[in-house]
């Protein structure tokens, strides 16, 4: 399941839909190829570009995550 998309450009100025962020998008974001399939982030080692659009896409994400997950306490046995 993907949650958000990576865009790509495409030659005449069009955009489509990738197959995974890069590793230096990743990187500005402070994620590793491992933590981001892990978390369920599409990565996609071929592309070596970097979409400035595609590196928020992947903070706001990560914003989200962090809101969703809340700490689990110690177990009531």
């Amino acid at each position: 399941m993907r949650i958000v998309e990576p865009k790509v450009l495409k030659t005449g100025g069009k955009q489509r839909f990738g197959r995974g962020f890069s590793r230096e998008e990743l990187k500005k974001v402070g994620l590793t190829s491992k933590e981001a399939r892990r978390l369920g982030i599409p990565v996609d080692v071929r592309r070596k570009t970097v979409h400035e659009e595609n590196v928020k896409a992947v903070k706001a994400m990560l914003e989200n995550l962090k809101k969703v997950s809340k700490p689990k306490g110690k177990s009531k046995s």
